[in-house]
């Protein structure tokens, strides 16, 4: 027929019968050789970068606080073990705009054991031995009781006062407080601040506020590395169940497909109605509440979330996107329930080639140890690149000076022109920084490293994908099951992968790392520009953003399906990838009715068990349930281990419906193969399952003749 012809030429020409074809292609050659070599030296520099980061980066830059002569405060090992607070001589120092410009307050600091307990200054301790020997504790080596109170402050040994303070963070803060609305320190609202004069204290505040804005993510993340060290066997114990739940379902599956499908869709529906419920509750709960009304936009920004929990308009909103969501998946299930019936039989077809390929359950954890060595040698580059800079110094002064903020060298500036120059000056640590080539070029290895990131994760997905797609197509295409299968199909696929296609992984992956490393560049245009009044450069942002969120995700379609292709013949990735977009097209309807519909029943059963994972995390942590009261740990952010284990639970599912997924993607294409190569008589008989062949009225003629 011409409109026949002219549709296959437009997708492709359909594919021949071919007697000599019994699925995966044995006798295969080396695709994509120049993307493989590529690949080899991108590892290759990858590891040189990683070496090169090693060598310079020093990770207690990030761990210990840093005083004005470079070292280390706590660090064992060193004489500075003892003393893990960071002291500041004079806080309201602190207060200078310089601070949030150059991240260091203009004044000596140093470590000590203790911060300081009680008022005192400098004159007054002098005069009792008991209170000067206190005092000492807060001063430079080489302070003794024969020297004057003017030579101590002259050379800047000691500071010239102390008040009660607090550790926050590894660093001794006024201990501020309030009393009547007026701001006190240690109890009182004012102070002597050393020379003589009565400071109130609310002068110390914006000391302390920009001395903590400079340390403020710090803050956060130290807490949230507490709460990690806290909780992390329970989130583990999260982490374990997910994967039981998960690996209970893909066992049920394997033998009560039908079911488990229907008993998937009810208890998804019920989860999430309970969590409307609950929601509810909540939301009702709080009627009435001292500041439970309080709007979202009002509260702003807060590094507490569990703050949020604390106001109406929260659970009302979480409550709306349930619903929502509910919503939408009983339209779905409406809409869809004919196309289910049909998924529902492919699934079953899949839970028959996962009991013959058993070992492929298993291999998504094989994947997860490449993905964690992958994300392991990131991270670790990652901050040894970002602490690789060398301590730089800087003139400080009390006075005017034509040096001041010039770097300077510790080791011989008392005796340097700028001392002589400038007498009360101090050559004190700044900041992290270098000037040297290594440095220059930071910014691009971490980009490199990034970017390398990116490539070796999407290869190692790729690897997993490729290699089940040539298992579970070696179940399909065997002609008697399972004796015509290789006796470890896995191990064959991934055999062939890596011995013939390692350039073909690499060219996919690459391809979608370029995509992927754009939409990170543009991103953070999006964070540089959110304070721009530029609408139209927002306008193309957004639209640019958009245009690269659904080629990534098309390239991802794609890179899957050309992967499935190469399994089965061989081939180049092009070629791959441009044979299983025509047999999709060929296909279309079939591609929206069968595969997608399985995609979103399988999406139900990672929702349902990240559901209920979370729900029991959400309770335990939160110590909402009294039975785990005594039990939790104590955090201080509790959403922090209960994100975890969501997070970790939809990934451990994720891994193990993979399986699944992929198993059902590799058959549904095979399975449009076999309409293509065979019409179903005795010479070019049909291999789908009589399952399928039912529900698309195709028989075997030998069928037929009985």
């Amino acid at each position: 027929m011409p409109e026949e012809e002219e549709f296959y030429g437009k997708h492709g020409e359909p594919r021949k019968y071919d007697p000599t074809f019994k699925g995966p292609i044995q006798n295969r050659g080396c695709t994509d050789i120049v993307c493989c070599i590529l690949f080899i030296l991108a590892i290759l520099a990858y590891i040189a970068v990683g070496i090169l980061a090693w060598s310079q980066g020093d990770p207690r830059k990030v761990i210990y606080p840093t005083d004005s002569r470079g070292q280390f405060c706590g660090q064992a090992g060193t004489p500075l073990e003892k003393k893990p607070l960071l002291f500041y001589f004079n806080i309201m120092k602190c207060a200078s705009p310089m601070v949030l410009l150059e991240f260091q307050c203009p004044t000596t600091q140093m470590c000590v054991e203790k911060c300081p307990e009680k008022f005192m200054t400098l004159v007054k301790a002098y005069s009792n031995k008991n209170d000067f020997d206190y005092y000492k504790n807060f001063c430079k080596d080489g302070v003794t009781n024969t020297m004057g109170i003017a030579e101590i402050l002259r050379s800047g040994l000691c500071p010239s006062m102390l008040f009660p303070s607090k550790p926050f963070t590894r660093r001794c803060f006024p201990a501020l407080g309030q009393k009547g609305g007026v701001i006190t320190v240690g109890n009182s609202s004012h102070f002597e601040d050393g020379s003589g004069k009565m400071r109130d204290a609310k002068d110390l505040v914006d000391g302390v506020k920009n001395a903590t804005v400079v340390i403020e993510a710090r803050q956060a993340v130290m807490k949230i590395f507490e709460d990690y060290t806290q909780s992390w066997y329970w989130i583990l114990l999260g982490l374990v169940i997910a994967m039981l739940t998960s690996l209970l379902f893909i066992v049920l599956l394997r033998f009560l497909a039908g079911i488990m499908v229907w008993v998937m869709i009810a208890m998804v529906i019920v989860v999430i109605g309970y969590g409307i419920f609950h929601c509810y509750m909540e939301y009702a709960a709080l009627k009435g509440e001292a500041g439970a009304n309080v709007t979202l936009q009002q509260l702003g920004f807060q590094t507490d979330l569990s703050v949020y929990l604390q106001i109406r308009q929260t659970w009302l909103a979480f409550m709306i996107i349930l619903a929502i969501v509910e919503v939408i998946i009983i339209l779905l299930l409406i809409f869809l329930r004919k196309r289910i019936l049909i998924a529902v039989a492919l699934i079953k077809e899949a839970s028959r080639a996962v009991g013959h390929v058993m070992c492929s359950l298993f291999y998504p954890l094989f994947t997860f140890l490449l993905l964690a060595m992958v994300i392991a040698y990131w991270a670790v580059t990652a901050v040894f690149l970002s602490t690789s800079n060398e301590p730089i110094y800087k003139i400080f002064n009390e006075t005017e000076c034509e040096h001041s903020r010039e770097t300077c060298e510790p080791a011989n500036f008392t005796t340097s022109p700028m001392k002589a120059r400038c007498p009360d000056s101090e050559c004190l640590f700044a900041f992290y920084g270098g000037e040297t080539v290594y440095h220059k070029y930071l910014i691009g290895l971490q980009f490199y490293n990034v970017f390398l990131f990116f490539w070796c994760a999407n290869f190692v997905t790729a690897l997993g994908q490729m290699t089940l797609a040539g298992a579970f197509a070696s179940y399909y295409w065997a002609f008697v099951k399972p004796d015509d299968m290789p006796a470890f199909p896995v191990f064959s696929a991934l055999g062939r992968s890596l011995r013939y296609h390692t350039g073909t992984l690499a060219f996919g992956s690459l391809i979608l790392s370029i995509v992927q490393i754009i939409r990170v560049l543009l991103e953070y245009l999006d964070h540089k520009l959110k304070g721009a009044q530029n609408k139209f450069a927002k306008f193309l942002l957004c639209c640019l953003k958009c245009c690269f969120w659904c080629l990534e995700k098309f390239i991802k379609f794609l890179n899957r399906n050309a992967y499935i292709m190469v399994a089965i013949y061989g081939k180049n990735f092009c070629t791959s990838a441009r044979d299983a977009f025509f047999l999709l097209m060929r296909n279309m309807i079939r591609v929206a009715v069968l595969d997608k519909v399985t995609d979103f029943l399988l999406f139900l059963g990672k929702l349902l068990i990240v559901g209920l994972v979370g729900i029991f995390a959400f309770f335990f942590f939160s110590g909402r349930v009294k039975a785990f009261e005594n039990t939790a740990p104590h955090l201080h952010y509790y959403w922090v281990p209960i994100l975890t284990v969501v997070v970790g639970s939809y990934l451990i599912a994720h891994g193990f419906f993979s399986v699944y997924s992929m198993c059902v993607d590799t058959l549904f294409l095979c399975f449009l193969e076999d309409l293509e190569r065979n019409d179903g008589s005795a010479e070019r008989p049909y291999l789908m399952p009589e399952s399928l062949r039912k529900i698309l009225n195709k028989k075997n003629k030998t069928q037929q003749a009985q």
